[in-house]
């Protein structure tokens, strides 16, 4: 797998990875949408566990060339479609009740017009909620999921009230949530959760993942996550 990146850009991160794995898959999932995809590595990596369309929703055009290029030398056109448009818009390009799964790697910031940052910086953009906040991001996914689809992302444990306040506004009930921390004896520095659109109450907390050992090497998870040797 190839993944092609900029370094002035937000480049793919462990965050992606674990996404991609954590993430329900099973032969009755036919279409998945990623939304802010960036250069596209949940794509190219849910293309190895998955023969379902994927579509990768981004609004930064570099990102969206990038992603695209990345598609590309990979031979990944035919499974894998890179969309250039504001999600907020998605109901322009796509009917609702079209997705089995949703999945996103979102901003983690929130953004204040008192902040003394650049809104049209690619960092910024793909770190702070300038242009997609977390409840626009819900609502969409909400519009674009089948009943009972899945909708999973990466976001900070500092959050999880708001998000899952936010997911039941909208009708997406949690069901499994895993904690990620950098190594044993650290706090937890993101999360990843999964709801499903109109599900069933009730959650499962399941067992926590150490990103790293104590001497910063990948944990043996992680590794596994990895799978073949990634090149840039």
């Amino acid at each position: 797998m190839k993944i092609i990146q900029r370094k002035d850009m937000l480049n793919f991160s462990l965050d992606s990875v674990l996404l991609a794995n954590f993430v329900t898959l099973n032969t009755g999932i036919k279409t998945i949408f990623d939304i802010g995809t960036g250069n596209a590595p949940v794509p190219l990596f849910l293309s190895q566990k998955t023969k379902a369309k994927i579509y990768g929703i981004e609004i930064q055009e570099e990102s969206v060339d990038l992603a695209r290029r990345s598609v590309a030398i990979n031979h990944l056109e035919e499974q894998i479609e890179i969309c250039h448009f504001d999600v907020n818009e998605v109901g322009n390009f796509f009917p609702h009740s079209i997705a089995d799964v949703v999945v996103s790697n979102p901003p983690f910031f929130k953004f204040s017009e008192s902040a003394i940052i650049n809104q049209n910086d690619a960092l910024t953009v793909a770190r702070h909620e300038v242009r997609l906040n977390l409840e626009q991001l819900v609502k969409q996914a909400a519009f674009l999921l089948k009943n009972n689809g899945y909708f999973a992302m990466v976001h900070r444990p500092d959050r999880l009230i708001e998000i899952i306040e936010v997911l039941q506004k909208y009708r997406l009930e949690p069901k499994r949530i895993q904690f990620i921390y950098p190594k044993v004896g650290r706090d937890a520095h993101m999360l990843l959760i999964e709801a499903r659109f109109n599900g069933n109450v009730g959650v499962k907390v399941l067992p926590p993942i150490y990103a790293h050992n104590e001497d910063g090497s990948y944990s043996d998870y992680v590794v596994k996550c990895f799978g073949k040797e990634m090149q840039e």
